[in-house]
């Protein structure tokens, strides 16, 4: 059976390696005996997988299939071996974590440096970007998001629950009045921030049922924060998470409208691409992020 495995894995190192000679580098194994493998593979199928030339290397169509196949058998019993070395061993190594930037300086921070402290044998690549993050493309090892639902080819966990908030400054609510209803919005000037879901269409709740509203206004931003900022200077309402509204409402700065139409169901995700077994490194965390949470909500 280990035989038969190397045999298996030199077929596919060579193919994702581009050649024998490439293969033979990257992996640690002379030239020979990936040749040998391969052929004796060859051998025991009954068929050829490989055509060999001195220029290229591609594969038969029974190598295709079976490249797929073998690939991921490999990557299924790699992962396996990983699971239980994790359940044994402390996290450990590179860990690349995607957050959006305000909610990262501002909240994520110290609870992840602290995750770190617990496990120094981790190291951290924090990116904190206001932009959708391709986590296979990018390699990104878990993403923070706030939204109602992930992305169908990611697996996503809870880790709390959030809200958003509409507001605007004490000076602009005397002067443009407090609406009691969400379609004076429409009407009003309004702060859009173009990384909010449906940017200059914010949602509400009525009657159980989502009401969309259309707003327009003086300022467009893609950050959270600048949308806040512009909120407190006067020149409008915004929408926002309540992780950045709650400070500026305590000092006065900010009030609340709307608040019996705000929807509710926002929830910060973990969110991880679709492996059968996950990394201990991200499972320790997220398992961190899920404690730490429920120990200091985020309002």
């Amino acid at each position: 059976m280990t035989q038969d495995l190397a045999r298996i894995r030199a077929f596919v190192q060579v193919f994702d390696s581009g050649g024998f000679s490439a293969a033979a580098r990257q992996h640690g194994r002379s030239k020979a005996l990936l040749s040998k493998y391969v052929t004796d593979l060859e051998d025991y199928l009954g068929v050829r997988l490989m055509n060999r030339t001195t220029r290229k290397l591609g594969l038969t169509e029974a190598g295709e299939a079976y490249y797929r196949e073998a690939s991921t058998l490999l990557q299924q019993l790699d992962d396996l071996d990983a699971t239980i070395t994790d359940q044994t061993a402390e996290p450990r190594g590179l860990l690349r974590v995607s957050a959006p930037r305000n909610f990262g300086e501002d909240t994520l921070a110290p609870v992840i440096f602290a995750f770190l402290a617990k496990y120094p044998k981790v190291s951290l690549d924090l990116r904190l970007e206001d932009r959708y993050v391709d986590l296979v493309d990018e390699g990104i090892d878990v993403a923070l998001r706030i939204s109602t639902m992930a992305d169908s080819s990611l697996i996503a966990r809870k880790i709390a629950d959030m809200r958003v908030v509409a507001a605007a400054s004490p000076d602009f609510l005397a002067r443009m009045g407090v609406p009691k209803h969400p379609d004076e919005l429409r009407a009003q000037p309004c702060i859009v921030d173009t990384n909010l879901q449906g940017q200059a269409n914010w949602r509400f709740i009525e009657d159980g049922k989502t009401l969309s509203v259309p707003v327009t206004g003086p300022v467009r931003v893609n950050s959270p924060l600048a949308a806040r900022q512009a909120a407190i200077s006067g020149l409008g309402f915004a929408v926002m998470p309540s992780y950045l509204a709650d400070p500026a409402v305590a000092s006065g700065a900010l009030v609340p409208v709307l608040a019996e139409f705000m929807p509710t169901g926002q929830t910060l995700q973990a969110v991880y691409p679709h492996r059968r077994h996950l990394a201990g490194k991200v499972r320790a965390l997220i398992d961190y992020l899920v404690e730490w949470f429920a120990a200091h909500p985020v309002s």
